[in-house]
């Protein structure tokens, strides 16, 4: 429907809130009066808004688009890959008629054209895109609205001075809710903006809580969920060093958007992968979460601190098992709403990073990072190429080429570009190759080896934790018995702790999934690797936890608890696996993958052990964006200086994260102050000592 029609439509939906915006009273305490002039004002600014938020969707100029982009894709990348099966998927779901929401993940500005590409080439109505008006510029805006494009601001009850904006976000659940009701198509991203560290960001559900309450309202009669993934060999825009280099973001302008449509026809970028997550019902989910009966989430200073100050006096427990009481299932709960959304989000993002395919530059920046980091020679490199192929094969996820092995590690290296050093060496006339060891070379190392990292991820926590566990054991002493014994139970609880810290990172399960179960299930894959080896009986019986392992273990707050005391002994998770022992493999190659995964982490473990550090000297009360500006500059030092170990560690990325991290685990206090944060220490890392506690929980899982 034409975008004059759609405007109609949400104004004349919209009545209340414009009347209720004009009659705001103007001082507290007065009343609130109608005014024919205030009224006519307030529909003046809500056309204003609709402008920018109503697309205006030409078939003709789709199809001359899709034309258009067909021969350009054809010039700057090698293949664009879909999956055939996938495709017929979507096309079934098409033929429910519902309306259908797409969630790819964001990793380029391309993503924007290359789903309406896709579906265009296969006859599939295009969707309604959701972007930033950070695009809204002359020409340019002009384009996108006439291909689906709509334009919505990245705070949606935040209007530019800062205040709540009521009228903003009624009008655009209107916009919303008379799409889903004309079972149109929408694509949101979820992350709200591009990925500058090659990781799947967290979710910002604002516009999915507008489609969940149209739902709720009856508008549509159910709504299907498709996440989506995307891979790319070379993004468009090639790196975001800059911004991980502290650089305020650019604005995007026409002028920018022509030099990068310039620079993007001298470069061919490789391959990319699509790939279409199973459709799934928005009803169905919803519920499906109204009939569980489920602990609320803990917080994660209620999941950490006690592993981090096991002495702190018990009322951290306390507020877990108070926490954990369940939430009202009812829809029209708040904050049942609000955990459901977030759920959902999670959910989503979840599956369509599950959904990624791993591309040859992924593997072969990884490899480079954390296996051959002072470098290889290329037949060794293509040789462990294959190797990790089949390491990502038999962990369920895809790739995103093929062919020989040889062909792929010389496309990839070719499209790393400065990244990579090529040599000749006199040794059989042999290539040796290192990664080149400038800052922004090992960034966008780092950023392309982050397209791996999902698959390995909860792997790699564990062999830290494997490394936290030991080293608590030598410096503790052990009870009885073999130190090289490794109690499940105590690996699965660092584990757990683990991922915890890191939540902001990355997310290593479902949102419907239990953390320690998950850990669970990663040691056990680990020992049918033959990696971790279960302890001989005898062994078993030798071995009792040191006093200080059972006091650790009773500090853990009892919602964390994931077995129950009443469950059979003979099931998995009895008696009997409680007192499972373990050991690690002393095969070289089985130590070499830990090494392997161990490093994986390192850049992370580094920026926040490096960040605490920071802390140890912190003089507070400082504004949020002072600090972390001060916070990134001593992370860059130390990287210039040679210090650290792990160049990536100083990404912007990793400091933001960092420090949302001390904020949730209570080791700041935050003030709201006008339109910025004012952060201080809490009283709990007041003490240097505690500051030390968090410092040394965080070292224990790092290898340096």
């Amino acid at each position: 429907y034409s975008s004059f029609q759609a405007a109609v439509c949400v104004l004349n939906s919209s009545v209340k809130a414009i009347v209720d915006e004009a009659s705001e009273p103007s001082a507290p305490g007065s009343f609130a009066q109608t005014d024919p002039k205030a009224i006519n004002k307030v529909k003046k600014k809500a056309r204003k808004i609709l402008q920018e938020m109503v697309a205006n969707v030409s078939p003709a100029l789709i199809r001359l688009t899709g034309w258009v982009l067909l021969k350009l894709f054809n010039s700057f990348f090698w293949n664009i890959q879909i999956h055939r099966g996938q495709i017929e998927m979507v096309k079934a779901a098409t033929e429910m008629n519902l309306p259908l929401i797409f969630l790819p993940v964001h990793k380029s500005h391309i993503d924007y054209l290359l789903l309406t590409f896709i579906l265009f080439c296969h006859n599939i109505k295009a969707p309604y895109i959701a972007a930033g008006n950070n695009l809204n510029i002359p020409i340019f805006s002009t384009l996108i609205r006439k291909l689906g494009g709509f334009f919505i601001r990245r705070k949606l009850d935040q209007s530019p001075d800062g205040r709540k904006d009521f009228l903003y976000r009624a009008l655009l659940y209107v916009h919303i809710e008379e799409l889903l009701r004309q079972q149109q198509f929408l694509e949101i991203f979820l992350e709200g903006t591009r990925s500058r560290s090659g990781k799947t960001s967290g979710a910002r559900a604002g516009l999915l809580s507008v489609v969940v309450d149209a739902l709720f309202s009856n508008a549509t009669p159910d709504v299907l969920i498709i996440p989506v993934g995307i891979s790319y060999d070379r993004i468009i825009e090639g790196h975001y060093n800059s911004e991980q280099l502290g650089k305020p973001k650019k604005n995007e302008s026409l002028w920018s958007i022509a030099r990068g449509v310039f620079r993007m026809l001298r470069k061919n970028y490789g391959c990319v992968r699509v790939d279409f997550a199973q459709p799934f019902s928005l009803k169905e989910y919803v519920n499906s979460q109204s009939q569980k009966s489920v602990p609320a989430p803990l917080s994660l200073e209620q999941a950490l601190l006690p592993a981090i100050l096991p002495s702190r006096p018990n009322d951290t427990v306390d507020e877990g098992t108070e926490a954990s009481q369940p939430n009202s299932r009812d829809i029209t709960s708040e904050p049942f709403r609000r955990e459901l959304i977030s759920n959902l989000a999670e959910h989503i993002l979840f599956t369509a990073n599950k959904s990624c395919a791993v591309m040859s530059t992924h593997i072969v920046a990884c490899l480079l990072l954390y296996r051959h980091r002072q470098g290889t020679d290329l037949s060794r490199l293509v040789e462990d190429f294959f190797s990790m192929k089949e390491e990502v094969l038999a962990r369920d996820f895809d790739l995103g080429f093929s062919g020989n092995s040889d062909d792929v590690v010389m496309h990839a290296i070719h499209l790393l570009g400065n990244c990579v050093n090529i040599t000749n060496t006199s040794r059989n006339n042999e290539f040796f190759i290192t990664p080149s060891t400038t800052i922004p070379a090992v960034f966008e190392l780092n950023f392309y080896s982050n397209g791996v990292l999902h698959v390995f991820i909860k792997e790699a926590i564990i062999a830290c934790s494997l490394r936290a566990v030991q080293s608590r054991r030598y410096r503790n002493g052990t009870s009885g018995g073999s130190p090289s014994l490794i109690s499940q139970e105590h690996l699965v609880r660092k584990a757990a702790s683990l991922c915890y810290l890191l939540s902001n990172e990355f997310t290593v399960s479902l949102p419907c999934q239990v953390i320690y179960q998950v850990c669970h299930e990663s040691v056990e894959r680990l020992i049918q690797y033959g990696i971790l080896l279960v302890a001989e009986q005898d062994d078993q019986e030798d071995v009792s936890p040191s006093l200080t392992e059972q006091q650790w273990d009773k500090k853990l707050p009892e919602p964390l608890s994931w077995r129950s005391d009443e469950e059979d002994e003979d099931s998995d998770f009895g008696e009997e696996q409680r007192d499972c022992y373990l050991k690690v493999s002393q095969s070289q190659e089985h130590q070499q993958y830990i090494t392997f995964l161990q490093r994986l982490l390192g850049p992370l473990l580094e920026a926040y052990s490096s960040a605490v550090i920071f802390v140890h000297n912190f003089s507070g009360p400082v504004s949020e964006s002072e600090y972390l500006q001060k916070l990134h500059r001593h992370l860059i030092s130390r990287t210039e200086k040679n210090v650290a170990v792990y160049a990536e560690s100083a990404t912007y990325s990793h400091v933001k994260n960092a420090v949302k991290v001390f904020k949730e685990i209570g080791v700041f206090n935050q003030t709201k102050q006008r339109r910025d944060t004012i952060l201080e220490l809490s009283t709990t890392f007041l003490p240097q000592r505690n500051r030390q506690k968090l410092l040394e929980f965080i070292m224990s899982f790092m290898v340096l």
